[in-house]
């Protein structure tokens, strides 16, 4: 008698769950679209662009719960000239939603002597081998600096390694 061993395959895979603490970091563009303070609305693209450019790494310390810090330096082009009118120092709170949302809590520290809150909803568009692309919806609400409250709305997307 002759045994003979032969390997097995099966039709369904295995993924390799995720280990929790895990950390992702990010790149990404922002566009204000508008500003509403007691004075009305302001739209960018108008008189002038801002445009910011969000550096961020997010630690997840559950599958549904994690802690984000992101910097955006913010590039303000008006009059023929640009420049770095504004650094964002922006820690948060990252809840899972499902379906590829997220929703981030953040509280905003500016360099314009601003301060104030961000919510901000994430979609994972598309996801890759390597990395992964998202749009959000941030709407940051600002005081002090003697200026009046305001709510912005604005528009990012980006990619996550």
């Amino acid at each position: 008698m002759v045994l003979t061993i032969s390997p097995a395959f099966s039709q369904t895979t295995t993924t390799t769950p995720v280990a929790f603490p895990r950390m992702a970091a990010y790149l990404g563009v922002l566009h204000p679209l508008v500003t509403i303070d007691q004075k009305g609305s302001e739209t960018n693209f108008n008189r002038y662009y801002t445009v910011g450019f969000p550096i961020g790494i997010n630690l997840w310390k559950t599958g549904n719960l994690g802690f984000s810090v992101e910097i955006v330096p913010l590039i303000r082009a008006e009059n023929g000239t640009s420049k770095v009118a504004n650094v964002l120092f922006h820690p948060g709170v990252l809840v899972n939603l499902g379906n590829d949302f997220t929703f981030a809590g953040r509280l905003a520290f500016e360099t314009s002597g601003r301060y104030g809150i961000t919510p901000v909803l994430n979609k994972i568009v598309k996801r890759g081998k390597t990395n992964n692309y998202f749009v959000a919806v941030p709407i940051p609400i600002r005081f002090g600096n003697d200026k009046p409250t305001a709510l912005t709305v604005g528009f990012q997307f980006g990619i996550v390694f």
